[in-house]
């Protein structure tokens, strides 16, 4: 592919290729050449770096953008960012995960400019453009982004739901097309961590709790993102949370110091690292580790995953085989100063008493590559200057660095294409798949009464949901009293945090607070009652399930889509990626790595009411 060569002048054109003359001598450099194998390209290009260029290649930091596709150089939202121009051009840093939802065109045109700055750079790097999720429900800007025009479909609970590893490549090559159209080459995603403790607020970005459908997904997403293998067509995967998030101590997560612990009461820490095996197979071109720090595992230090050696070098890299990228999460060096002038203290659990410095070395002696959330190149050059890290050291996360950029052709045309990009994202077809899976992942809880799917033109009484959208279907009416049926839409219960960042995440307590119990119950009283929960995380809600007319579960689902699953035009395929425990009490007794097997649950792992009254996909309704 011929790289535009108007943006980087100037330039020599050799075979139809732009160069740097770097040597002076009209000879092309052999990292340039895309004819040589990408081994020799890197090992050149390499050669030819500067300790400073080495170190930017070594962080991974956020970066937002402008709404009219401007570069950012300061953070316009909850988190602090990296200044865009401050980190690519003087810090050198060549990946950045993009945290701003900036729709198609503006974000093609950011992109743009921003390789244009990598350009015209000494070396000419490219930059790789990473990103959390961005097709799913979930809004909190610490684990995904607000869709910016992307096709919405359930979380990847839905997916699990569901349980179709097809279904999972057809999105994950739906998430390629969108991401690749606006330059996004990195999905920092999928999670392949098992739901197994039930108060973990983490829980929506799974595929459950069940271990024949986690790992099998999982991989399946990684091959929809990179095809067969990585290429110029390719969207980089990061899977995460090495070795396996998930059994967090008290279901507290490891974002802050008070579930910095993971636990393994019953043993299973082999469990949830056989979820990652399925994406190593398929070539997972990056490895994520979680901030955790295991407790009581043999052969394991009690500090956070990344600074382990034996987890990295041993169980990653020497037990599995793995030689790509390890990044690992975000912000284990540096506190982040918030808005409001709070400190959130950096994640380096088991190992805070040790300055930047300090950690830095042992991340890297453990074996990590890349510093997510950082743009401190300096802390690694210092160490190679104090002689305390030989660049031998450095040049090998640089080159596994390296390799998935000329693996992924930014090399030969970092650009892309502002019409295409706005023709892709949110392309009709994308948008009808997202919404026939919303539909799928939907789960029938209960229907004892035989009360659904609702016939139309019933008076119905609605809470929770857009009383317009429920008139296609229904006669709306004002008063529980006046309805046939009362629909109601609730998310699962969780206990508010306060301060930032916390209060981003669905935490604590799994049942609801007495006034919600209360009035759902009266209201079932009053009128037979359909409830949907959205469970972004297993709810606590026995008295739910036996006031109400019909209980339904959904993954991440717009007003339409419950509307249509209730009244008949689209079949509840899913079945509960975890379980519903009958009580706190059946929760807190549960050992955390433990998936399922709560006391007695409302609604097991797996569980399913028949749809038999439900025409098949909808079809006759």
């Amino acid at each position: 592919m011929l790289r535009p060569v108007s943006r980087i002048e100037p330039r020599l054109i050799h075979d139809g290729v732009a160069f740097r003359d770097l040597d002076g001598d009209g000879v092309m450099a052999p990292y340039e050449d895309p004819n040589r194998p990408i081994e020799q390209r890197v090992s050149d290009l390499i050669s030819r770096m500067t300790p400073a260029e080495k170190a930017g290649l070594m962080c991974h930091a956020p970066v937002a953008a402008r709404p009219d596709g401007g570069l950012a150089e300061e953070s316009a939202g909850p988190l602090p960012v990296a200044p865009t121009t401050h980190a690519v051009r003087d810090l050198h840093l060549r990946c950045l995960t993009l945290m701003a939802p900036v729709a198609a065109g503006p974000l093609a045109r950011w992109h743009n400019r921003l390789q244009d700055l990598a350009a015209n750079s000494r070396l000419g790097i490219p930059v790789l453009v990473s990103s959390d999720p961005r097709h799913s429900a979930n809004e909190n800007p610490l684990t995904s982004v607000p869709s910016g025009g992307c096709s919405r479909w359930p979380e990847p609970l839905g997916f699990g739901a569901i349980g179709d590893a097809e279904l999972v490549r057809a999105f994950a090559r739906v998430i390629r097309a969108e991401y690749a159209a606006v330059g996004i080459r990195m999905a920092i995603h999928p999670m392949a961590d098992l739901a197994s403790e039930p108060r973990w607020c983490r829980a929506a970005g799974t595929f459950g709790a069940d271990p024949d459908v986690v790992g099998r997904l999982a991989g399946a997403y990684v091959e929809g993102l990179q095809g067969a293998r990585l290429g110029p067509g390719s969207v980089a995967g990061m899977v995460k949370h090495w070795p396996g998030a998930g059994p967090q101590a008290g279901g507290e997560d490891a974002h802050f110091a008070n579930g910095r612990d993971q636990v393994y009461p019953a043993g299973l820490f082999e469990l949830h690292r056989e979820q990652f095996r399925p994406s190593l197979r398929a070539g997972a071109a990056a490895v994520m580790p979680y901030y955790g720090r295991p407790v009581g595992v043999p052969g394991l230090s009690e500090v956070g995953f990344a600074f382990d050696r034996e987890v990295v070098a041993g169980l990653l890299r020497r037990d599995e085989g793995y030689d790509g990228v390890v990044c690992t999460d975000f912000g284990l060096l540096t506190a982040a100063v918030l808005p409001d002038g709070s400190v959130w203290p950096a994640r380096a659990w088991g190992v805070e008493h040790l300055d930047r410095a300090g950690r830095a070395l042992l991340l890297l002696d453990a074996g990590v590559d890349q510093l997510g959330g950082e743009w401190c190149p300096e802390v690694i050059t210092e160490l190679v200057a104090a002689g305390r890290v030989g660049e031998a050291r450095i040049d090998e996360s640089v080159r596994r660095v390296l390799t998935v950029l000329f693996q992924l052709g930014l090399f030969e045309d970092p650009y892309v294409d502002e019409e295409r990009a706005v023709a892709t994202v949110g392309r009709a077809d994308f948008a009808a798949a997202g919404a026939a899976a919303q539909r799928r992942a939907m789960t029938l809880l209960s229907n004892d009464s035989r009360l659904l799917p609702l016939a139309s033109g019933i008076r119905l009484y609605v809470e929770g949901i857009d009383p317009g959208a429920a008139a296609a279907y229904a006669t709306v009416v004002n008063r529980p009293e006046d309805a046939d049926v009362a629909l109601v839409r609730i998310g699962a219960p969780y206990e508010p945090r306060s301060g930032l960042p916390e209060a981003f995440f669905h935490q604590g307590r799994l049942d609801l607070p007495d006034r919600q119990r209360e009035h759902l119950c009266a209201l079932a009283a009053t009128v037979p009652t359909v409830i949907d929960v959205f469970l972004d995380r297993p709810a606590v809600i026995p008295e739910l399930a036996a006031c109400a007319a019909a209980l339904v579960a959904d993954f991440g689902a717009g007003d339409d889509a419950v509307l249509d699953v209730v009244f008949g035009h689209a079949r509840p395929e899913g079945r509960l990626p975890f379980e519903l425990p009958r009580s706190m009490a059946a929760v807190e007794a549960h050992p955390e790595d433990l998936p399922g097997g709560t006391a007695d649950p409302v609604f097991p792992l797996g569980h399913a009411a028949e749809t038999h009254a439900w025409h098949p996909r909808g079809e006759g309704a």
